[in-house]
């Protein structure tokens, strides 16, 4: 591989990284929270990208300028994420929030059954087939440095910088951020209701929005969906959020670059068929060393669950 090439992956790896961060950030605030892995995450991002190609055929239907293409694509994203963050909700309250003080097993299983009925709604939305996204620019690359730069990538890049510098205002800046980083505390019979009640419900909703606008993003880069898309973006995002440091939200955007650079770089060298397996090797080797994750703590959580 020469450096032209390498180059070209390391962007491929780098924009992928971004929205699967965004969907990392989902699964580590919900278990900041809830203390809940929730399985049915990318199953709702997948979801988000069914609203966002019905949006996106109805509004493009030809390639368009730059700037038009930006305009409707952050429209998709917006309503998506509204979606996505309001159907996290319905989930957490109808589903998840009478089993809070449940045996652990029984939310876990909700998760997964949640995830089934979730992606056979996408197979009646969208068909068992991909669909392909629509062409949004006129031209499909631009050369920066002598490296071709796709125009997808840098949409791509244009709807995930915008969330993650919001996010990182809300949650160091404001009442809500602060909260969250302390409500780790929260056990699951005080957050049924009150105050408490109400930042798990402002969760979830974070979780899901930030999660639709990361399908409309994954959609522009893969250029296809699929009603089983939820299951291979929620594994890579979900090890992000392991390798980072569950309950990280900086572990989680810097562990969703990580595997976004791995998979791009092994599809390169090894080829598609091998990236799932570079991925989750070098989650292994890591996390024999630092089971904590990169920005995880060493420390056991005591009476928490």
């Amino acid at each position: 591989m020469d450096v032209t090439s390498f180059l070209e992956q390391c962007g491929i790896g780098i924009t992928s990284g971004g929205f699967l961060g965004l969907i990392a950030v989902g699964y580590t605030l919900v278990y900041g929270t809830v203390g809940l892995i929730h399985f049915a995450h990318g199953d709702v991002v997948m979801l988000g990208g069914c609203l966002s190609l019905a949006i996106l055929s109805f509004l493009v239907p030809l390639p368009v300028d730059p700037l038009t293409g930006c305009l409707v694509v952050v429209l998709a994203a917006t309503c998506s994420g509204l979606f996505c963050g309001c159907l996290n909700v319905c989930i957490d309250q109808f589903v998840y929030r009478p089993l809070r003080n449940a045996p652990p097993l029984s939310p876990l299983v909700s998760t997964i059954g949640v995830s089934f009925v979730l992606m056979n709604v996408g197979l009646i939305w969208i068909g068992p087939t991909d669909r392909a996204f629509p062409e949004i620019f006129l031209e499909s690359t631009r050369s920066v440095g002598g490296v071709p730069i796709a125009m997808a990538d840098l949409l791509v890049l244009v709807i995930i910088v915008p969330p993650v510098f919001c996010l990182y205002v809300l949650l160091r800046q404001t009442r809500f951020g602060r909260s969250l980083r302390s409500i780790a505390a929260i056990t699951r019979a005080t957050a049924r209701s009150g105050e408490a009640g109400k930042l798990v419900i402002a969760t979830f909703f974070l979780s899901g929005f930030l999660g639709g606008v990361a399908s409309v993003a994954a959609g522009v880069h893969a250029t296809t969906i699929n009603y089983q898309m939820g299951h291979q973006v929620g594994l890579y995002a979900l090890t992000a959020a392991v390798l980072g440091g569950i309950g990280s939200v900086p572990g989680a955007l810097v562990g969703g670059l990580i595997v976004g650079l791995i998979r791009a770089i092994s599809v390169a060298l090894l080829g598609p068929r091998w990236a799932i397996a570079s991925v989750f090797l070098v989650l292994i080797i890591f996390l024999a060393f630092r089971p904590q994750g990169i920005f995880g703590k060493s420390k056991t959580r005591g009476g928490q669950r």
